[in-house]
């Protein structure tokens, strides 16, 4: 049992390990994938609707073919075609049901979309359709509420109870809201507490207000008046209130400690759901105001999770979890005292997702892999799986299929077991229902990344190269830069599992060609992208801050540097905003000038220099001072104008006065007059028009149709003015629409359907309620009356059955409940393509040269293509090399000719190879079929090099050659073509010999050579074109036994031996002068002379180590590698590195001194090594003299 459990636990992370590259089928950018559906829109599962308006129930979903869709209606089946008010939408599972001839309320139930294919069904969520309410306030007769100060009071709102509930709050008859504090607050449920009363609370307008959202109503309660009287006061009016008015608080109102209103009693419970808004309050009375505090008592508050409301009376927590369970205490302290509530809160959880939801898998056949829906929740959620919207206990058995409490584990999948799993988690706070596909495909990788796509970035930065692919299985991405020598897969290049290249610190040197390769078991498919690694921007000077006189110019310089494929764009801003719109401001290349300043010019300016990868910007301030101080006039902002008045009011347009406000010293410039329509967008205002400062008033145009408030600014050189207090609303009557939609077209997405659009109207455009528009069409080479439809809320019309790609004429007009508008243009459009049913006809093909040929074809005939013509597309592949008859691998090659072409040329062939071709037409739809199959053969061509060049028994003046012939023949190799000529020491070539070879030759003897010798030999193979290129090798041939010895003999010679004793005894002798000459302290003659010259080429004898004077250049003092080291094993440099005693590989090259090189072509002989030993560059001194006569011996 135990090893079992091991196996299952290792299958478990082998599929995990496969899951996580899982993929979806990009039906967008594949045609043809088969695909079990997806459900991807769909209405809220507590759908909540406006009565007034159609019920729209969502339900989107894809898949190829794409699915069909169904409805149940309370857990039964909803047969939408026998309900008279309801529609779907084409290609769509959206229900519209119309209320204007039915009852909304009729319509609440649950619903559940089902969409389906024959390669699954995915379901929907349950779908609670309830209608928004809006109930009337139940009518009271209200009493005025007379109260002694100092005590406590609530007013009670208790709104109407509607779906959703409304937002309460209290104003007065002006509109106003009522001012709270930490003494008079609005609680939770709507209601207005007051910890004490005092006099100026005594008001007739308290009101309730609540506004049902989903409707936009807003209804008040009635009016409540409170009267808030001193204790001699309620002595004098007891009798004029005592019949028709309720008196509260007959003793006196003392400083009292806190009592608590809401909660009551010391404690409390109350439950949250998690991820929920927890709000929990505390209102206490008592003289004076309480203040209230609040405390967790089981830990902390989550502090970036904790808001205090309502003067710290509501403590709200957002985003509640499980942490948040636990005692709150409220605390209500005075002076007087305190009082405090625990509120114990409990945290429930309605199902949510751990690790995410399920997501769809696509396998190859054979393939093994896992469906995981792990969720949590409090009380602990139920899972139950379903295949195909049927419960998986009653679905069929599947040997490949092992489910497993949240897991579905597939083995070894096939063709055939595409399903769509749902996984539903629930419990008493609610559920999760998610679709989850299974896809068997067997597909070879597709690159989805854009051919030739170039990437730029900023050098420095990191750089991203998509490969997008989709394959199955999932294909393998390797990378390759330029000549592709090798992967990139290490340092510096980071390869992420989606197939991305990241570059972290892209450098110059990584700008090029990128080569992505996709590969899995069925093929692979590789794409070409660029990088471009471009300069970074700087701001090589950067503006200076500047104190400027008032009148004087201020300069302000700013010079960039950047990439110059980028284009840049200098922009300059004063205070992080745009510069001023005046002439003053001038702005250059390089540098900002500002003429004539002004004390408003003062202030931090900034040069931005943008191009299309980065940008970089600096700023410097400039202060404006005085040269002469005089005392400096306020000038400041306009007061707000006053007293708006409208005026000549007509259907549309109206007179607007008002009353400027105050200057301060600056004249106005001008009025601007701003609206709101709170009929079509309240809160929102808006530029009306503009007048000059000189007037104060203005004749409006108007809308119909509108609810307009107006207000007015005022304009002077500081700046604006406040807005004005609004003036009163003037409301528009409704009239036809003035102007139709605009933008119409008409397009296909079927074959056999016309999709007119257009950009709808706006609100204010409308003129009326009830806007709606008649949509019309016609084909245009038909002569026929107009079709017509009429939509609503909505911008496009579809009309089915159409013929295939014929042009049509469409108008759209606006009509609202008041007429329609003007009438409307024709616009042009098509209905939808096909794919084209004829192929090209005569296709021929014309070999121009052994590398290319010249395709011919008829065009297709128009009525024939049934869309818009795109082009044509050739395929074509070698079938084989006509010098070996065994087939290659057939890779087809796809040419496309944009437009109507009927040629095209096929570059890039290889020679003497027989190729297979055919051409398609093809449209915006696609491709039609394929012409009649045709071959060519390509001429011979010139023959790649001799795969290798070998040398073998080489002998005293005789070699063998042997070669293989080439890889690439390009025809039949008629023979081969040999030369070779010797090479001497100094690199110069001989007299060249060439032989001709036969073609099944691959070797060849050559004799009569001479010993000794470097020999080059080329090697070329040929056919009826000519000869290709060539292949090389060098050799040396044997030395001869008797010439090497006659040079090694030369040491055992008499004469030799007494010439090296002489050098020896001379050598004795100078050491002996050296030394006594320097125990003498005397000087060479040499010295003498040195001395006596100021040539600074000449040194002087080193008296260190007593040896002679040299000429020197400054070059490098080491000896050359034919000589001895000094005996203490070292060798003297001077100031220079730049001696060329290291020429070449060998080291054995130098220059005489009269600057000519002395070297061999390669490697030493003897007598060179004897001669090197003569010409050490080091100084002559006895220890080197000495080791010189040692490398003779």
């Amino acid at each position: 049992m135990m090893e079992r459990r091991r196996m299952d636990a290792a299958l478990m992370v082998l599929l995990l390990g496969h899951l996580a590259a899982a993929l979806e089928v990009p039906l967008d950018l594949l045609e043809g994938l088969p695909q079990p559906p997806t459900i991807t829109h769909q209405s809220p599962k507590d759908y909540i609707i406006d009565p007034r308006e159609n019920i729209i129930i969502h339900c989107e979903a894809k898949g190829k073919p794409h699915p069909s869709f169904s409805w149940t209606r309370n857990g039964t089946h909803f047969d939408v075609d026998e309900d008279p008010h309801v529609t779907l939408r084409p290609h769509s599972g959206t229900l519209v049901v119309d209320i204007s001839r039915a009852k909304a309320d009729q319509y609440e139930s649950v619903y559940q979309c089902t969409a389906r294919n024959k390669h699954g069904t995915a379901v929907s969520n349950n779908i609670v359709v309830r209608q928004s309410r809006s109930p009337l306030w139940s009518k009271e007769k209200i009493k005025p509420i007379v109260v002694q100060e100092g005590v406590s009071l609530v007013l009670p709102c208790q709104p109407p109870a509607g779906l959703p509930p409304p937002i309460i709050f209290w104003m007065d008859n002006y509109f106003q809201r009522l001012p709270q504090s930490n003494r008079v607050s609005q609680s939770l449920n709507g209601d207005l507490y007051f910890s004490n009363v005092l006099q100026e609370d005594s008001r007739n307008d308290y009101i309730c207000y609540a506004r049902f959202p989903y409707t936009q109503t807003i209804q008040q309660k009635q009016p409540i008046s409170v009267k808030v009287l001193s204790l001699d006061a309620i002595n004098d009016t007891m009798a004029a209130f005592y019949n028709d008015t309720d008196l509260f608080s007959d003793d006196p109102a003392d400083e009292r400690k806190p009592t608590l209103l809401v909660p009551s009693g010391p404690s409390s419970s109350k439950i949250v759901l998690r991820g929920q808004v927890l709000e929990m309050e505390c209102i206490a009375e008592g003289l004076p105001t309480p203040d209230i505090s609040w405390t967790k008592v089981s830990g902390e508050l989550p502090a970036k999770r904790t808001h205090f409301l309502h003067y710290q009376r509501t403590l709200r927590i957002v985003n509640v979890s499980e942490s948040d369970a636990g005692d709150y205490r409220c605390t209500a302290k005075n002076k007087m005292g305190s009082v405090h509530h625990n509120i114990h809160i409990m945290v429930k959880a309605a199902p949510y997702w751990i690790s995410g939801a399920p997501r769809n898998l696509v396998l190859a056949p054979g393939e093994n892999g896992v469906l995981t829906c792990r969720a949590s929740g409090t009380p602990k959620p139920s899972i139950s799986w379903a295949m195909n919207g049927i419960p998986i206990e009653n679905s069929p058995k599947d040997p490949s299929r092992k489910v497993e409490d949240d897991t579905i584990i597939f083995t070894d999948v096939q063709i055939g077991s595409s399903a769509v799993y749902q996984c539903n988690i629930s419990n008493t706070y609610g559920y999760l229902l998610s679709n989850a596909f299974v896809n068997v495909l067997s597909e070879p990788p597709r690159v989805l990344t854009p051919a030739n796509k170039v990437y730029q970035v900023i050098k420095n930065h990191r750089a991203l190269i998509d490969c997008a692919s989709f394959g199955s299985p999932i294909p393998k991405i390797t990378w390759f830069k330029d000549s592709r020598s090798s992967t990139l897969d290490g340092d510096p290049y980071i390869l992420h599992d989606n197939g991305t290249l990241e570059i972290p610190v892209a450098q110059s040197h990584n700008s090029g060609k990128f080569t992505c390769v996709a590969r899995n078991l069925l093929g692979k498919e590789e794409n070409h992208v660029f990088l471009e690694v471009k300069e970074p921007t700087r701001i090589l000077k950067q503006p200076e801050y500047k104190v400027v006189q008032r009148g004087r110019s201020a300069v302000f310089q700013c010079k960039v540097k950047h990439d110059p494929t980028l284009p840049p764009v200098m922009t300059w801003l004063k205070d992080d905003g745009e510069l001023p719109d005046d002439e003053r401001f001038e702005v250059g290349a390089d540098s900002l000038t500002i003429t004539d300043v002004t004390e408003m010019d003062a202030g931090v300016y900034t040069c931005i220099m943008n191009t299309t990868l980065d940008h970089d910007s600096a700023s410097a301030e400039l202060t404006v001072v005085e040269a002469t101080p005089t005392p400096a006039v306020v000038i400041e902002r306009p007061d707000s104008p006053t007293d708006l008045e409208l005026t000549d009011q007509k259907k549309r347009s109206v007179q607007l006065t008002w009353t400027p406000g105050d200057e301060h010293n600056s004249p106005i410039q001008k009025f601007l007059i701003q609206y709101e329509d709170s009929l079509h967008h309240r809160g929102h205002w808006h530029n009306l028009t503009e007048v000059p400062g000189t007037r104060t008033t203005a004749h409006l145009k108007l809308s119909p149709y509108a609810h307009y408030t107006f207000r007015v600014l005022a304009l002077n050189a500081v700046g604006l003015s406040h807005p004005s207090f609004p003036s009163r609303m003037f409301k528009t009557e409704p009239a036809a629409p003035d102007e139709n939609p605009t933008g119409v077209e008409g397009f296909g997405t079927e074959h056999n359907n016309l999709v007119i659009s257009w950009k709808p109207l706006t609100g204010l455009q409308s003129n009326g309620p009830g806007l709606h528009y008649r949509v019309m069409w016609r084909q245009k080479t038909v002569s026929s009356d107009w079709n017509m439809a009429t939509v609503a809320n909505t911008s496009k019309f579809v009309v089915t059955g159409t013929p295939t790609f014929v042009p049509y004429e469409l108008k759209v007009q606006a009509v609202n409940d008041h007429g329609a508008a003007p009438e409307p243009a024709i616009a042009h459009g098509y209905s939808g393509e096909d794919l084209p049913v004829a192929a090209p006809e005569n296709v021929q093909a014309m070999v121009v040269n052994s590398s290319l040929a010249e395709v011919y074809w008829d065009p297709v005939p128009s009525k024939l293509i049934r869309g818009h013509l795109k082009g044509y597309k050739v395929y074509y592949w070698r079938e084989r090399s006509l010098h070996k008859h065994n087939p290659h691998h057939v890779e087809k090659q796809i040419l496309t000719f944009s437009g109507n072409h009927s040629r095209g040329k096929l570059p890039g062939l290889h020679p003497y190879s027989l190729y297979s071709f055919y051409v398609k037409i093809y449209n915006g739809k696609g491709e039609g079929p394929a012409s009649h199959t045709q071959q060519f053969e390509t001429p011979e061509g010139v023959p790649g090099a001799p795969t290798s060049l070998l040398v073998t028994n080489t002998d005293l003046d005789s070699l063998t050659l042997e070669w293989s012939p080439p890889h690439v023949h390009n025809g039949r190799i008629t023979g081969y073509t040999l030369t070779y000529q010797p090479v001497n020491n100094s690199n110069e070539l001989g007299p060249v010999e060439e032989l001709a070879l036969p073609a099944n030759e691959t070797s060849v003897i050559l004799s009569n050579l001479r010993h000794s010798t470097r020999y080059k030999f080329y090697l070329n193979a040929k056919t009826v074109r000519g000869a290709g290129p060539a292949i090389s090798q060098e050799t040396v041939t044997i030395m001869d036994e008797a010439v090497a010895s006659r040079q090694v003999d030369i040491a055992t010679q008499g004469w030799f031996i007494g010439l090296m004793c002489a050098i020896a005894l001379l050598i004795l002798i100078l050491l002996i002068i050296c030394f006594i000459q320097r125990n003498k302290g005397g000087k060479y003659p040499v010295k003498e002379k040195e001395d006596a010259h100021t040539d600074p080429e000449f040194q002087p004898m080193k008296d260190d180590d007593c040896t002679f004077g040299e000429y020197s250049d400054n070059e490098d003092h080491k000896p050359l590698k034919g000589s001895r080291t000094p005996s203490n094993g070292t060798v003297k440099r001077e100031d220079s590195d730049d001696s060329l005693v290291d020429y070449g590989d060998g080291g054995d090259g130098q220059f005489n001194e009269d600057g000519s090189f002395i070297g061999q072509y390669s490697g030493k002989s003897v007598s060179r090594e004897t001669a090197e030993g003569h010409e050490s560059s080091e100084a002559p001194s006895p220890i080197n003299a000495m080791n010189s006569l040692n490398s003779f011996v």
